[in-house]
Order: structure tokens, then sequence, then C-alpha cells
């Protein structure tokens, strides 16, 4: 079983909760099952094509998984996932 750490702009796909369990072998089968819990959450973490939103960014233990092995990325028991949405816009300058 698997943790995985929602973001605020989901909680109100997963009831409120900041965290759901979810099982699977790897962060696709966990996102999967994820959105199976809860519905809402399907359109926001996958694309037509079932592939991940390229507008969500996931880590898997501080790791980004685009680096890793995308969706195919093996998961263990006691793994954390964590949803973080892109940020959008463009650079802002700290002095102003």
């Amino acid at each position: 079983m698997s943790t995985v750490k929602i973001p605020p702009v989901l909680r109100s796909s997963t009831g409120g909760e900041k965290e759901v369990a979810a099982e699977g072998s790897d962060v696709g089968e966990v996102l999967r099952a994820l959105a199976e819990q809860h519905p809402g959450t399907q359109s926001q973490l996958f694309g037509a094509d079932g592939q991940l939103n390229r507008y969500v960014n996931v880590y898997l233990n501080d790791e980004d998984v685009r680096v890793l092995q995308g969706l195919d990325t093996p998961v263990g028991e006691g793994d954390t996932l964590v949803i973080l949405p892109a940020m959008a816009g463009g650079e802002r300058s700290l002095s102003g």
C-alpha cells in the first residue's frame, strides 16, 4: 500500500483528504487506484490518451517520475507519491 499526498487543488475531489492510501505495483497503477476511489481526480491526473496530464507533476519519494520510468516506475510497500500541479506563468524577478 502506498500513500498519495493530495494537493489542496485536488482535495475537493477526495472528500478533503490530504493523504489517500492506494495499491499498485507501479505509479500508474497507484494513480489509477486513486482515480477509482475518487473519480473526480481522473480527468485532473490523466489526459485523454491515458498518460499523465502534462500539468501534473508526480514525485515518488522526492524523485520526479518523469525522469524515472514515468507511469511504469515501480512502487514499493510504504512508498509515498506526491502530486503537485504544475505552476503556470513566466519568471518573476524577486526584486520586483
